[in-house]
């Protein structure tokens, strides 16, 4: 076992059902391209999808992913991708996007404020404000999600799920600095009528189902709908960390000739419950504070005493603190509470059309997303409010080359539009109450092509480019108001932005087998520069990664054992850091709200390795390890601190230049030389599955699952009490 393993979780003899029967049986969904797909659900898919009884397969079944835009086989494809098939999905008991970390290595997922953050071996965003968006490319049946708090209610019904990792600049783009994430749904079939439910229950009273139901109208028209209802209750002693889904999904699928097809879909999503909570970490400020392994919130009556002792000893004898009444004093710093919610609602539209034109396939996805979140979170440690409004319009061509052709090429052309208005509210107590009231409207507009050339039988040249021209307009108001200044009125904030940048890929591919394949390659990604509140700087530039990746995909043991390798060395520059750090509302007053600055350059590199064997038809064991060494090279910021105490960092401080007005005090913080947060050295997800034939079309399955990761450290203070510790959580097979 590696030495240092802080998180572990498992789940033991978890007991899982298949019922099939000839009408009621969930078939396998639609290639990218309309067609049915080739994946066999299997081995190598870790199970077979909800409701399906199949009896299983000699040795490891092949999968088909569109991981580059096109359908091909997984170990074909000469990119580092993961692909999780719906029954893996659902034997995990994935049902939001945090969930995802327990079946990828290289993958950290955190609730965070506003939204789920995405970390790709160290690269990630965590979403403060309305403004920042994620560096890993979301998207469900094609359709990007642009904001972070999108992906709710996404994993339901799903063929497979694809976590692409590294820069994807050429064929994604937008926001696909670390890598995509992409969400298939099943799609509608024209044979009989089929469908499945699924019901689960667990401690902290978790109840989950999912049902589907596939109805063909006729021979060339079918439709699917599909729902999720998700309630479980908070994993935390003041009820927050729960959990509230309810989702449904609608597609209409019209295929009146082999080499046409169109697919319209719906889906709406509302996300209720007390979201997401926190926990005090134990400090030489609050010695008392429990192990965060108990799960006490901070709004828990005995983590607010804590938190009341300490401000009464922080202010008490610090003037001009010390002549208020003690009342007073308690109320300069605002103290979590149990009021939190999340009341948010997303649904969209999108119809997709593919046409064989007979030397190459053509797919345009038109599609219209709405967001409205409203939150009041805690999560921060004081109470913040988000309120959003966005509307969201893509639109994406592409035309794909006919596979077995001596030159492979996909190009196309993408447009994004996206209107937001938001209210932003971080109130700390007396101390500080930061409001804002943005609008912003991004457009964005690329056009894209990688090609694939082959030498020989066995060798392959790529490359790629992408060139994207992105636009932003901001405006609005912003304000503070304190103990000091009680009333202030908005101040007008604005400004535009233009971007442009070409991203690139170039690699080599060789067969060295009929099932051994080698390939390397470099490539870039981009994720243009934004705005956050400030009536002064109020910008930041836009990041870049270029990657570099030697990988190998294998077969061995008669198609028994798959074994895939990559190593990998990633340069990170112009890093977009998103915190609660120094905004200034009016020259030379500041307040804290969330800020997006550039801090600097780091590089990532390390290896991973994927295996998984099938000795028998019956049973599956799959060890996945990644190694990661990321680290700052240059990791400079500021700081606030609204009280005017010194910072609580493991860093270099020093005093800012710019003079605020007391008591608060800024601060220029250095990191540079720092391991990367929400980087874990060391990460593994071992599982163990074996299948029982019951007979009359009924299977019985039983396994293990098991995630275990080193020390990492959460934030950019690098205090030893924020590394990640043990947390046991279950993770159903």
């Amino acid at each position: 076992m590696v030495k240092g393993i802080l998180r572990t979780s498992s789940a033991l003899a978890v007991v899982g059902w298949a019922i099939a029967m000839p009408a009621m049986a969930q078939q396998a969904g639609a290639s990218a391209t309309g067609g049915a797909t080739t994946e066999t659900p299997g081995a190598a898919a870790a199970g077979t999808p909800a409701g399906e009884g199949a009896a299983p397969s000699a040795g490891i079944q092949d999968i088909v992913v569109t991981a580059q835009r096109r359908s091909e086989n997984l170990q074909k494809a000469a990119v580092a991708v993961s692909a999780i098939s719906g029954a893996a999905l659902v034997n995990a008991g994935v049902t939001s996007p945090s969930d995802l970390s327990k079946l990828v290595p290289a993958l950290v997922v955190h609730p965070v404020g506003l939204s789920s953050s995405f970390y790709i071996r160290g690269v990630g965003a965590s979403s403060l404000n309305s403004f920042q968006e994620n560096a890993v490319a979301f998207s469900v049946n094609g359709v990007f999600y642009a904001r972070p708090t999108a992906p709710a209610g996404t994993f339901f019904d799903v063929e497979r799920v694809e976590v692409v990792k590294g820069p994807q600049g050429t064929l994604y783009g937008r926001n696909a600095t670390a890598g995509a994430i992409n969400v298939i749904p099943v799609r509608p079939t024209f044979d009989r009528v089929s469908g499945g439910i699924m019901a689960e229950y667990g401690n902290y009273d978790a109840k989950k189902v999912q049902a589907a139901l596939n109805l063909p109208l006729s021979d060339t028209l079918a439709v699917r709908v599909a729902g999720q209802y998700v309630d479980r209750d908070g994993y935390l002693s003041d009820g927050y960390d729960d959990e509230g889904i309810r989702a449904g999904r609608v597609q209409l699928r019209w295929q009146p000739n082999p080499g046409f097809s169109i697919l319209l879909s719906a889906d709406v999503t509302r996300q209720v419950g007390k979201g997401t909570g926190s926990v005090l970490f134990p400090s030489p400020q609050n010695p008392t504070a429990p192990s965060p392994n108990r799960y006490i919130g901070e709004a828990d009556p005995r983590i607010t005493a804590i938190l009341n002792a300490a401000t009464l000893a922080a202010f008490s004898n610090t003037p001009p603190f010390s002549s208020f009444p003690q009342s007073t004093i308690l109320g300069l710093v605002a103290n979590p509470a149990t009021d939190g919610y999340q009341r948010n609602t997303f649904w969209g539209a999108s119809g997709t059309i593919t046409a064989d034109l007979g030397f190459a396939d053509l797919t345009t996805i038109l599609a219209y997303r709405s967001s409205k979140p409203d939150i009041l979170s805690y999560a921060p440690g004081f109470p913040s409010r988000f309120k959003e409004n966005d509307a969201q319009v893509t639109a994406e061509t592409r035309l794909s080359s006919k596979s077995g052709t001596r030159l492979g090429y996909v190009i196309g052309a993408f447009y994004f539009a996206d209107d937001l208005k938001s209210y932003n509210n971080f109130r700390q107590g007396l101390l500080a109450n930061t409001e804002y009231q943005p609008r912003l409207s991004t457009e964005s507009k690329a056009l894209f092509g990688q090609a694939t050339f082959s030498v020989i039988d066995t060798l392959r040249l790529v490359g790629g480019l992408r060139y994207t021209d992105e636009t932003k307009d901001f405006a609005g108001a912003t304000r503070n108001t304190s103990i000091f200044v009680p009333v202030a009125p908005f101040v007008p904030v604005g400004g535009h932005l233009n971007f442009d940048k070409v991203t690139w890929k170039a690699g080599i591919e060789f067969d060295a087998g009929p099932r051994s394949l080698i390939y390397a390659n470099a490539a870039t990604g981009f994720k243009a520069g934004g705005f956050y509140p400030s009536a002064g700087k109020n910008t930041y530039e836009p990041e870049t990664l270029t990657a570099y990746t030697l990988g190998s995909k294998n077969r061995f043991l008669h198609n028994k054992l798959q074994v895939n390798l990559e190593a990998f060395y990633w340069r990170y520059r112009n890093q977009q850091l998103t915190y609660v750090g120094p905004v200034e509302t009016t020259p030379g007053n500041f307040a804290q709200a969330g800020v997006t600055v550039n801090a600097g350059k780091a590089r990532m590199y390390g290896a991973e390795l994927e295996t998984l064997f099938a000795p028998t038809s019956h049973d599956t064991i799959g060890v996945n390890i990644q190694y990661l060494n990321a680290r700052y090279q240059s990791l400079v910021y500021n700081a606030i601190s609204t009280s005017g105490a010194p910072l609580l960092t493991a860093c270099a401080v020093s005093n800012d230049t710019r003079v605020a007005t007391p008591p608060t005090r800024l601060f220029i913080v250095d990191c540079s030389g720092k391991p990367g947060i929400n980087s874990p050295k060391w990460s593994a997800n071992l599982s163990y599955e074996h299948v029982f034939d019951l007979g009359r079309s009924l299977n019985l399955t039983v396994g293990a699952r098991s995630r275990l990761e080193t020390k990492s450290y959460v934030s950019f203070d690098f205090l030893e009490f924020q590394r990640r510790k043990a947390i046991p959580t279950p993770m159903p097979m």
